[in-house]
């Protein structure tokens, strides 16, 4: 993408560019069994690593973060982890898609509009392609927008407010992502997620 490579010789860009695409490289396509899809990355230092939501170990969790943690607990009755990293989720066949895959340091949602949903709409494509169920959960408006691109017939779709501190109190917290993708995984006949951090 000529506009990310512009964009990385003018400006501090997150991820770091061999982490743009950890997403992909963390979860096989014939392991994904649930999607969580994002927004676009963290823009502040040291957080962004190619996961949406995720943090690396010794950075501080972001407020939508914490809330997913706490929904996780109260759900599911998983301990909340002392760090942020979604990556065990990743190694267990959940993928954690951003919509934009990078972002202008202190600038978010800099990089929307500038191709890189054309890229990610293709990789939902595929996914809700497959021949079997995946549970696809979308948190907030932008991510509710991508509902019909799936099949709702064949897959599962659970949406909820977004995470974020300005709206978890009008949909998210409560709504059991957890629970309800490994009761549609079991009735799929499909190993439910370990969702232990």
């Amino acid at each position: 993408m000529t506009f990310v490579q512009h964009e990385r010789s003018h400006h501090e860009v997150y991820p770091p560019q061999p982490e743009v695409f950890a997403a992909l490289h963390l979860t096989s396509f014939a392991d994904t069994r649930v999607v969580i899809l994002g927004q676009d990355p963290y823009h502040g230092p040291r957080q962004a690593h190619g996961l949406c939501f995720s943090v690396r170990h010794g950075v501080p969790k972001p407020p939508s973060l914490r809330n997913i943690h706490q929904e996780l607990s109260d759900d599911v009755d998983v301990d909340i982890p002392s760090h942020g990293s979604l990556e065990r989720w990743a190694s267990n066949g959940v993928l954690l898609l951003n919509t934009t895959l990078t972002v202008r340091a202190h600038q978010a949602a800099s990089h929307q509009g500038k191709g890189w949903e054309r890229f990610t709409d293709r990789v939902i494509e595929v996914v809700a392609n497959k021949p079997s169920p995946v549970v696809f959960i979308l948190w907030g408006a932008s991510a509710r927008k991508k509902r019909n691109m799936i099949d709702t017939d064949r897959h599962t779709v659970i949406e909820s407010a977004h995470p974020s501190p300005l709206s978890a109190h009008n949909g998210f917290f409560g709504s059991r992502p957890f629970s309800r993708s490994n009761e549609a995984l079991t009735e799929a006949g499909l190993q439910p997620i370990d969702w232990t951090l």
